[in-house]
């Protein structure tokens, strides 16, 4: 089966594709994979390092920008549906899969001209503009939560989470306990891009952390913009650290850890929650919808987490709140538990099922394993 999926721009719609493309793989080794996206997003240096296939087209985000960008991306959408007209014509494809972001509209859109079977994948507990544009273009609607159900025809809406690639569940039945002696893991990172103010927050911190520099190795994504302040900072503060401006392998990086701080994306949550990691979250606060909000709200009520909003986010508490949990092993037992009853593994399994069904292959047609719909 050859399957063209349209994902990319920020790493909550890519690597949920990446982890679809790879389920799709582990069932049929001869499976066809393209993706498509942009030139503008991360796509196009994380694919060809994961194995994968991508073509261009031309697709401008509409959401978050002014009146003269978004008429100039809308504008831009029947060439990119005329683009991926001929990008599916030559690639056969059996399948479109589309994981929102400003490249789907035009690729699923272009599927349904020529009949080819499409479905879309929504990780977001309220679904992006996107993905409602295109759902009464597709024939399934896989969501993460129930409550993004409203957005869609009832028909269609199967609830499964959020597909992550097998490596951070695989090998492990539960994560390892926390250590109370010897040197703790911290994990930083704020999406595929960095978040400043989570960098800027942790460089204050710095100072209230000494009396745990001995025992305390950190790794820390800041994205391209912010790495060389970021790693000044360490250095400066004798900090053993691992400073990046990218996680390629966050599978390895996430199991390590002890305890994470991060945004709280549902691509984010959903590798957590998989790993069974207690976490800091600091929810984007221009994130649309304010879904990282109740993502957030999600982990802490469950006791997996402390929220931390950025409208309070300093230096100092965030230094306190690292401390608290880290020197309290028990408690950070109890979250890493918590976290692990809220994760689930099966997404990308029951997606691929799905869509065997949907496209006539030889899997049971009658229901989705690990689905349930809305």
């Amino acid at each position: 089966m050859n399957i063209v999926i349209a994902a990319g721009g920020t790493g909550g719609h890519l690597y949920p594709a990446v982890a679809l493309a790879r389920e799709f793989l582990r069932r049929d080794p001869h499976a066809g994979i393209l993706f498509v996206g942009t030139a503008r997003g991360i796509e196009s240096k994380v694919l060809a390092r994961e194995g994968f296939e991508l073509r261009l087209i031309e697709a401008k985000p509409v959401m978050g920008r002014g009146f003269v960008q978004a008429a100039t991306a809308l504008l831009s959408l029947p060439i990119g549906i005329w683009q991926s007209i001929g990008i599916l014509r030559r690639r056969r494809a059996d399948l479109v899969i589309g994981v929102g972001g400003y490249t789907s509209p035009a690729v699923l859109a272009a599927a349904f001209v020529l009949g080819i079977p499409r479905v879309i994948v929504e990780p977001n507990a309220y679904p992006g503009m996107a993905n409602k544009a295109v759902g009464p273009f597709a024939q399934r609607v896989f969501l993460a939560f129930e409550s993004a159900a409203a957005a869609f025809a009832p028909s269609k809406v199967r609830v499964v989470g959020t597909p992550i690639r097998r490596a951070f569940f695989e090998g492990a039945d539960a994560p390892p306990a926390p250590r109370s002696q010897g040197r703790m893991t911290l994990l930083i990172f704020g999406g595929s891009q960095g978040a400043k103010a989570i960098n800027s927050a942790m460089i204050e911190a710095l100072p209230d952390l000494l009396d745990m520099r001995e025992c305390l190795a950190v790794t820390h994504q800041t994205g391209d913009a912010d790495h060389a302040r970021v790693s000044d900072a360490y250095r400066r503060a004798g900090f053993r650290a691992e400073v990046v401006p990218f996680l390629y392998d966050m599978p390895r990086v996430l199991r390590a850890a002890d305890l994470v701080v991060s945004r709280a994306g549902a691509m984010t949550i959903a590798e957590v929650t998989a790993c069974g990691k207690p976490a800091i979250l600091i929810p984007l606060p221009q994130a649309i919808y304010n879904h990282q909000t109740r993502n957030a709200q999600i982990m802490e009520s469950a006791g997996a987490a402390v929220v931390l909003p950025q409208t309070e986010l300093a230096g100092p508490k965030l230094a306190r709140t690292i401390k608290e949990l880290l020197q309290d092993p028990e408690r950070l037992t109890r979250m890493s538990a918590r976290s692990l009853g809220l994760g689930r593994t099966d997404a990308a399994s029951a997606i691929v099922q799905e869509c065997y069904a949907l496209t006539g292959g030889d899997h049971e047609t009658d229901r989705s394993v690990g689905a349930r719909r809305a």
